[in-house]
């Protein structure tokens, strides 16, 4: 099987002059690559990478801003087989000092205002400190490196990315990606959603996540697409880019999370405008509530196609793209995911409609977690990734997320799946979002409370919620407290921070 750099060498060489990205800062077209730029700037920044030592296998962070220099820089690393982990670079001194000493780096690409910090973590750290502000052209730090490469690339087996996992249990995993886990991940994404040259993608999610690097840039990049890519999510520069055709930077394809469609619906408000030549909208990372999936038709005129994936797995399901979209659900396997709802507790199969484990394979799923036998070993049960999500299937084999198994709340001997309860509570008209935990008690082990966001002027709601609660619940399902916040703490991809709520209790 091929690797990354292969198939995007391919697609370089057969688009040629054709624009590869655009690229927006600020909101303003600042830079286009064509595709034979890529591949040139690629070739130069990988003999940089030669030169400073790094080869196959390496492991080579990145903490920068989403920039040009992150996309070439990304590809030079595949090409010369050495490994990629990009890490959020909003992190803090305590979350990077146990990353850059669990990820074990041969070099780090750092933003300058970062270097300062990488220096104090471990001054032993090889660094290239790099100033994304600067407009990539004026950026010449490879420019005086050969633009031919001949290093031998990437076996099947060898690794390519490594994705730290948000660490909401513990602290955070590397979950190690092979050329054959990316090629497999690519080629099926391109397959169900036909991505073609004919496209141009609307590329605002960060390059630090699966999410952004995997599904969208390497969709895109590898079928010949043009890639709108912006330094960073703003609602105006998306809407201008979906609305009607506007010149070569009109986008047929948008792929989202769910906080970043209520964005643009929201400053859309009452004005209308033409979407008619989007061809593809995709959401995922975070639950899509089906009255939101329904204001994302109405607005745009076409339904989101709702999809599932994991660091550690690539995309596991999705809606069709020209079939029946199910609100709520994540859709149906991907082309060679094998799927079993597994009771955690026997290990048994489940029938359809009972909620249990989502346990999978594919060749998309990672071998292991980097320096982490034990989870590795924990991860996996006969070959099957164990993914610690709670679902189940319907009757039209359309698959549907509940919960995490790390969220259920066990208070009295019962388990309890806050989504449930949240379903309850966000029934309520004056409630915007919910968010359910446990938090110790010494009377019931846990004990269920509830964080609320309510929408702007209105008062006190506890005794509703308390009573829709009542009506809808067993009374041990119930909230025993409930506070109130402006906005619910979340990650760069609009996950919840579950643990983030439990320390407000």
């Amino acid at each position: 099987m091929a690797s990354i750099a292969q198939f995007l060498k391919q697609s370089f060489i057969r688009h040629n002059q054709k624009t590869a990205i655009s690229f927006l800062r600020n909101n303003k077209l600042e830079t286009r690559l064509s595709f034979q730029d890529l591949d040139r700037d690629s070739d130069r920044m990988a003999n940089l990478f030669l030169e400073k030592g790094i080869g196959r296998s390496d492991h080579v962070v990145f903490l920068l801003n989403k920039s040009l220099v992150f996309v070439v820089a990304y590809i030079a690393l595949q090409k010369i087989g050495a490994v990629c982990i990009p890490l959020n670079p909003g992190f803090k001194e305590s979350e990077l000092t146990y990353l850059l000493n669990d990820a074990s780096p041969s070099l780090v690409l750092a933003e300058k205002s970062l270097a300062g910090m990488v220096r104090k973590i471990d001054p032993r750290l090889a660094m290239l400190e790099i100033d994304t502000k600067i407009p990539f052209h004026e950026a010449a730090f490879f420019n005086s490196f050969p633009d031919h490469l001949e290093k031998p690339g990437p076996g099947p087996d060898d690794p390519g990315l490594v994705i730290y996992t948000s660490g909401t249990t513990g602290n955070p995993k590397g979950a190690v990606l092979t050329q054959k886990n990316l090629v497999n991940d690519a080629t099926n994404i391109i397959g169900i959603w036909e991505i073609s040259h004919k496209d141009t993608l609307c590329h605002t999610l960060p390059l630090f996540h699966i999410h952004g690097i995997c599904f969208a840039l390497h969709t895109a990049l590898i079928s010949g697409s043009h890639v709108v890519l912006l330094d960073r999510f703003n609602s105006e520069t998306v809407i201008d880019l979906l609305k009607e055709k506007q010149g070569n930077l009109a986008c047929s394809v948008f792929m989202g999370v769910p906080t970043m469609y209520l964005s643009l619906i929201n400053t859309i408000g009452n004005q209308t405008f033409c979407f008619n030549h989007l061809r593809l909208l995709t959401s995922g990372s975070a639950p899509l509530p089906a009255p939101d999936f329904e204001r994302i038709r109405q607005v745009f005129g076409k339904e989101p196609v709702e999809r599932e994936g994991m660091s550690e797995t690539g995309m596991n399901f999705s809606n069709p793209l020209n079939g029946k979209k199910k609100p709520g659900s994540i859709g149906v396997p991907l082309p060679g995911v094998d799927v079993r709802i597994v009771d955690p507790d026997t290990t048994l199969d489940l029938a359809p409609g009972k909620v249990g484990e989502f346990w999978l394979k594919s060749d998309s799923i990672t071998p292991g977690y980097w320096k982490k036998p034990e989870e590795t070993a924990r991860a996996f049960e006969q070959g099957w990734f164990k993914t610690g999500d709670l679902g189940k299937k319907d009757p039209d084999g359309y698959y549907y997320l509940t919960d995490r198994i790390k969220n259920l709340i066990i208070t009295g001997g019962e388990n309890i799946s806050p989504s449930e309860i949240e379903a309850v509570i966000n029934r309520l008209d004056d409630v915007v979002e919910s968010s359910v935990v446990g938090v110790s008690d010494t009377k019931w082990g846990e004990k269920i409370v509830a964080a609320v966001v309510k929408k702007p002027g209105i008062n006190d709601i506890s005794d509703a919620i308390k009573a829709t609660c009542k009506k809808y619940l067993h009374d041990w399902k119930c909230p025993k407290q409930i506070i109130f916040l402006e906005k619910l703490p979340r990650n760069t991809m609009g996950k919840i921070l579950k643990d983030e709520i439990k320390k407000l209790f």
